[in-house]
Parts: C-alpha cells; structure tokens; sequence
C-alpha cells in the first residue's frame, strides 16, 4: 500500500504539529505502507520523512526540478523529479491508496482542495483524510459547511473526507472510508 501525505515545509510551527508528523510516518513505516510526500527536508515534511527512515520505512519525494534547484529537496531520501507542479500533483497521488493532508500552508490548501475536487469528479476515489491536528482544519472545515447552507456545494459532497485529530486515527480512517465511486461521483456533481 502507498499514501500520498501533503504537509508544510515550514519551520517555524507548534511542536504538535512536528510530533503528528513523526508519528505519522513512523505508524507507516511499522505498517508498511510506503508514502509519497513533496520532498522537503524541514518542517512537517521533514519530521515525516525522518520518521519513516528511522522506522525503515518507504518514502518518495516528489518534486519540481525548480525546487531542487533551490536546495529545497531532501538528500536523504529517494526523489522523483518532475518537471511542474501539476506534474508533481498528479503523480503524487496516482500509485495513492488514499491522500492524506497534516496542517500547511496555501501549497497544502491548494493540493488538498484539488484531490477533493478530482474525487467529487470521479477523477480519485481513493479516500481524503485531513489530519486536523488542534483543529488546524476547524476554519476551512466551516467554510465547506457554509459552501453547502449556501448551496455552492450538496450535502453529500462533505463526505468527500475524513477528518481526524490524531496520526494513530488515519489509518483505521481510511480502512473504515466508504467506497466512492465514479459513477457516484458524476452523479452527484451534476446535480
């Protein structure tokens, strides 16, 4: 099994988030579940990758050429180059058995709005779990809801993810995940 884990690079953010992090990739690697990450070396991403070497664990950085360019990949780990962000998006979820998002930024906003979007679309039907660590999702979460009260969005769409609290959650989250089905999907997005 592999997991595609969007996480920030950034280095400066709460220790709650960096122990999520580490202990996510350890309980992968104890697993055996190999991950595909954005390649980073700091922050959640490196607290992640970390883990997963420690625990012998499998993890592939995907990331754009510009990045390693700027030093930003991380040595320790098996890397695939890619040559944009889109390409970096789309490969890292297409050997996925779920997408799986830790606290971020807008680069971790954006590729989890996209794998929802792709899953509403029939285009991923793997399971979505955020990893709402300290409610770190609450205010993003809320704007869904209201996405729906609005009726930007069907009810049915909020059950495009799962939202956990806790790294030792996500697994038995994403076992437990309804099936999504292609047909399932362009039904209700055309309603």
């Amino acid at each position: 099994m592999r997991v595609s884990v969007y996480c920030a690079s950034s280095s400066q953010i709460s220790e709650s988030y960096k122990r999520e992090a580490y202990e996510l990739g350890k309980i992968l690697s104890k697993e055996k579940i190999a991950c595909n990450y954005g390649g980073g070396s700091v922050g959640l991403m490196g607290e992640l990758a970390q883990a997963m070497l420690d625990f012998g664990g499998s993890i592939t950085g995907i990331i754009p050429q510009f990045m390693v360019d700027q030093g930003w990949d991380n040595p320790k780990v098996k890397m695939e180059v890619v040559n944009t962000m889109h390409e970096r998006k789309q490969r890292m979820v297409k050997d996925a058995e779920a997408a799986i998002a830790m606290p971020g930024g807008i680069g971790t906003f954006e590729e989890l709005l996209e794998v929802i979007t792709w899953k509403q679309l029939g285009l991923f039907l793997k399971p979505i779990i955020i990893l709402n660590v300290d409610n770190y999702y609450g205010p993003m979460l809320a704007m869904l809801e209201k996405a729906v009260d609005e009726q930007f969005m069907r009810k049915e769409h909020l059950n495009l993810v799962t939202v956990v609290s806790s790294a030792s959650e996500v697994l038995p989250a994403i076992r437990k995940s309804a099936e999504w089905t292609r047909d399932e999907a362009l039904g209700i997005a055309a309603l």
